[in-house]
């Protein structure tokens, strides 16, 4: 009877692509589908197995990692209304305004920058997009260039650390595991920082080369408007203007990386120092912190009800007997690991058309990871490979919520097809990455 978990799991994914919300289907179905089932098999599920849910939920409410979720929501939105965007974005532009290229270059500088000091992707690509397209545009840019650059470079959070979804990640796949293996966040963190990086300079070279095929598409800033800007102490302003953010990346990873703080522990740190570089920036206010923290608590509300929804599918899942079932089908099936592993990175991708990855993340994890522990695969690979998979969920269409995001700040001129054009290149640039650390995981994850 373990086919009835599979029903299951296609119902739920159907009405979530209808559009239903996330976290009340996941956890109302879920019973509803348990409760149709002991009515008419109580020997396959009886509602009894539900006195595990109050257990269940409260060790997601009581879950220490899960702290670090609120506490970088903040991190981020605090930095956001810091102005140090606009800042690194105006001082960047006249570092690389002379070569070909150079103001789409800062942009990605400045979006890795941002991603290793917020990790909130709609946050960052809003605010490029307000301050750097009308700019990029003007200057001759290409339309299509100009908005793809903007929107791959607000989804590099999704995996430069301190990211959101590699802390849900790790949290999930150690949920999922009962105790077969476990992925700590720190070294996720760790494992995923080379591939983000290599990704922001896959970035650049695409950049680079489209200038230089294409010159008209990404001219250079005149050098008279460059020296013009620079003037007296640039050098001096540059530090001051990279100093904060660095120091604040520092904090937060190094912590980590290094030992001395957890990654829960590090976001306090960050959120500390995110609200002291407000303060310094003079633009700390009561308003400020009221709109903070409602956005904050908005974000960490619909996370966690998804989470919680999640948590009680993955139940009823499992006394279905469904992770078994998948298990010895992919076993019995003489499927070798890397080639379950090749079909769960398609299934995500496709979903990422259509779902959020906070939903892939709380759907389909949960589901494979039983069946990747029973095949013996590392678990921080897949990790890392999935959370690069999800980042192209937020630029494929039709649902690519990057997309939304830009299209929502870009000028009446600018059409959503050419911003569909526009990130094309970028999409099978992060389709590459996950191509090489899927096939030389040793050299790319240490």
């Amino acid at each position: 009877m373990a086919y009835l978990a599979i029903i299951l799991f296609v119902i739920i994914f159907i009405l979530i692509l209808r559009g239903y919300p996330v976290a009340f289907t996941l956890g109302g179905i879920s019973v509803a589908f348990a409760y149709g089932v002991s009515l008419f098999a109580p020997e396959v599920f009886q509602m009894s197995t539900f006195y595990l849910l109050p257990s269940r939920i409260m060790g997601v409410v009581n879950n220490y990692v899960l702290m670090a979720v609120p506490l970088f929501i903040f991190m981020g939105i605090m930095l956001e209304k810091s102005g140090l965007a606009q800042s690194l974005l105006e001082t960047m532009a006249m570092m690389f305004g002379q070569v070909r290229g150079g103001l789409a270059i800062s942009v990605v500088l400045v979006g890795a920058l941002l991603a290793a000091s917020t990790g909130i992707v709609g946050a960052t690509v809003v605010t490029m997009g307000l301050i750097s397209l009308p700019t990029m545009l003007k200057r001759g840019y290409s339309t299509e260039l100009s908005t793809g650059v903007i929107a791959s470079s607000g989804t590099l959070g999704q995996i430069i650390p301190p990211s959101i979804v590699l802390v849900l990640l790790a949290d999930t796949i150690n949920s999922s595991s009962r105790g077969t293996s476990s992925v700590d966040v720190g070294t996720l963190f760790s494992a995923a920082l080379i591939p983000g990086l290599i990704l922001v300079g896959l970035y650049i070279l695409y950049i680079l080369i489209k200038s230089f095929v294409h010159k008209e598409d990404a001219p250079s800033i005149p050098a008279e408007e460059i020296a013009k800007f620079r003037g007296k102490n640039f050098t001096i302003r540059v530090l001051k203007v990279l100093f904060l953010p660095l120091l604040l990346i520092l904090l937060v990873l190094g912590s980590i990386f290094t030992g001395v703080a957890s990654p829960t522990e590090a976001s306090a740190i960050g959120a500390i120092g995110a609200t002291l570089l407000v303060v310094l920036q003079k633009k700390f206010s009561y308003q400020v912190v009221k709109e903070v923290a409602q956005e904050t608590a908005k974000l960490t509300s619909m996370v966690f009800f998804i989470l919680l929804g999640a948590t009680t599918f993955t139940l009823v899942f499992r006394s279905l007997g469904g992770d078994a079932y998948l298990r010895d089908l992919i076993v019995s099936s003489d499927l070798s690991p890397m080639l379950f592993l090749l079909l769960v990175m398609l299934v995500v991708f496709i979903a990422g058309f259509f779902i959020d990855f906070i939903e892939i993340v709380f759907i389909i994890v949960p589901v494979v990871t039983p069946v990747f522990n029973a095949l013996g695969v590392d678990m921080l690979w897949v990790g890392v490979l999935i959370a690069l998979n999800l980042q192209t969920s937020f630029l494929t269409p039709p649902f690519g919520f990057a997309l939304f995001y830009l299209k929502g700040v870009t000028p009446p001129e600018v059409s959503t097809s050419q911003i569909y054009k526009g990130i094309v290149p970028f999409i099978l640039i992060q389709l590459l990455i996950v191509i090489l650390v899927l096939f030389f995981p040793e050299v790319i994850i240490r």
